[in-house]
C-alpha cells in the first residue's frame, strides 16, 4: 500500500522498465523512478523456481493468504503500473544445469540467472520504445551476483550496458545514460551499499511505501540448501542431460531417498501426495492400505529388492510405524499389487536419505 507522503511529482518524461520482484528493495527502486516522472511498465520473470509459485501449487490449509500471493503483480496494483510475466522456465532450465559464472552457495546461478532476465528485459524495453531498465539491487548485498564486478558484468553481457539504472546504490556507480541525457536526476537517487536493511526501511518510511514481503529474502527454491543437495544427488546420479523440468519441480517435495541409485521420493503430509500424484507421470507408485501414510514415487525400473525397500520406507512414515507389519499397495504400469513388509527403523531410513 502507497501513502500519499505529500511530494508532487516532477516533470522528468522518458519510459523504463522495471524488473519487479515486489520485495522491499525493488519497490523502493519503483517509487524513486517514479517520483522523477518517468513512465514505468514492469516485467516479473516466471523460471519455474519461484516458492511462492510452489506455495500455490502445494495449496497446504492454514497457509497465510498474503504469502501466497504474486509480489510483482500487487506493486503492480499499488503503484498503477502494468505489470508482464514472461515465463523463461524452459530455458532457464539449461542455466540452472550449466552456468558459465558458476553457482551461490547453493544451486542458484545468480549472475547467469541475472543476464539473462536483464537480456530478456533489454528486448522487452526495445519492444515498448523504453529509455531504460531499472533494478532494486544494492551493491554488496549479495556476495555472488552484486559486488561490483559482477554488476558491470551482468549489464555488459546483457547489452543494457549504461541503459541500466540501479537506483539504491546509483551514486556509487558510474552514471548511467539516463542521468546524463536529463531523464534522471542522479541527486534523487540513493548511495545504499550492503547488507544492512535499515536504509531501505528508513526511505520506506520517508516514502510513504507501507507494503511488502516479510521476511525479506528472496522467492529462488535454488538458494534453498536442502533442494540444492537433492538437485546435486539429481545430476550426480541422472546426468545433467538427461534432467527434464519435471525432475526438478519434484526435488522440491517429499522426503528423498537413493536405494542402490534409484531415485525413491516419499510425501510428507497430503497436500504434497496430492502434488506427487499430479507430477508423477508413469513412476511407479506406493501407499499404506490399512492406515494414512504417504504417497511414494520410485523413479527407476523396479525389481523386488527395490520395490521391498520402497515399501517398507513407506511403511516406517505412515501411521502404523509401530506395527510390526503393514500392507502396502504397488502400482505400476496399469498394474497393482500388495507387500506385507515391517517398516524400517529411523536409522535405517537415516541411511537410505539424500543430504
Amino acid at each position: 500500500m502507497i501513502q500519499d507522503a505529500g511530494n508532487s511529482r516532477p516533470a522528468g518524461g522518458g519510459k523504463a522498465v522495471a524488473m519487479l520482484s515486489g520485495g522491499l528493495d525493488s519497490t523502493l527502486a519503483l517509487k524513486l523512478i517514479l517520483d522523477q516522472g518517468v513512465e514505468v511498465v514492469g516485467v516479473n520473470f516466471s523460471t519455474g523456481f519461484c516458492l511462492t509459485d510452489h506455495a500455490q501449487q502445494i495449496h497446504r490449509s492454514g497457509r497465510d493468504p498474503k504469502k501466497l500471493r504474486n509480489e510483482a503483480l500487487r506493486a503492480g496494483g499499488d503503484f498503477a503500473i502494468p505489470v508482464e510475466i514472461i515465463d523463461i522456465a524452459d530455458e532457464y532450465l539449461d542455466i540452472v544445469k550449466y552456468p558459465k559464472h558458476g553457482y551461490g552457495k547453493n544451486v542458484n546461478p545468480c549472475i547467469d540467472c541475472r543476464i539473462m532476465m536483464m537480456t530478456r528485459a533489454k528486448r522487452f524495453m526495445e519492444e515498448i520504445g523504453a529509455d531504460f531498465v531499472f533494478t532494486g539491487e544494492v551493491l554488496g548485498q549479495r556476495p555472488k551476483s552484486q559486488h561490483r564486478r559482477a554488476m558491470e558484468t551482468i549489464a555488459a553481457q546483457s547489452g543494457l550496458g549504461d541503459r541500466l539504472v540501479r537506483p539504491l546504490s546509483a551514486k556509487l556507480l558510474a552514471p548511467t545514460r539516463p542521468e546524463r541525457e536529463g531523464i534522471l536526476d542522479r541527486e534523487l537517487l540513493m548511495d545504499f551499499h550492503g547488507r544492512d536493511r535499515k536504509p531501505q526501511i528508513t526511505l520506506a518510511e520517508a516514502l510513504g511505501v507501507t507494503e511488502w514481503p516479510q521476511p525479506a529474502g528472496g522467492c529462488c527454491y535454488l538458494t534453498d540448501p536442502n533442494y540444492a543437495k537433492v538437485v546435486f544427488d539429481l545430476f550426480a546420479h541422472e546426468g545433467r542431460d538427461e534432467v527434464s523440468r519435471e525432475d526438478m519441480i519434484l526435488c522440491k517435495v517429499g522426503r528423498h531417498f537413493r536405494v542402490n541409485g534409484a531415485k525413491v521420493i516419499v510425501g510428507r503430509f497430503e497436500e504434497e501426495n496430492q502434488f506427487l500424484r499430479n507430477f508423477g507421470g508413469s513412476r511407479a507408485r506406493l501407499e499404506t492400505m490399512d492406515v494414512v501414510g504417504p504417497l511414494t514415487l520410485i523413479d527407476a525400473e523396479l525389481n523386488d529388492a527395490l520395490v521391498e525397500t520402497a515399501a517398507r520406507l513407506t511403511a516406517r512414515y505412515s501411521d502404523g510405524k509401530g506395527t510390526s507389519k503393514l500392507r502396502v499397495r504397488v502400482t505400476n504400469n496399469g498394474q497393482s499389487w500388495e507387500l506385507e513388509v515391517e517398516p524400517f527403523t529411523p536409522e535405517t531410513c537415516h541411511e537410505f536419505m539424500v543430504r
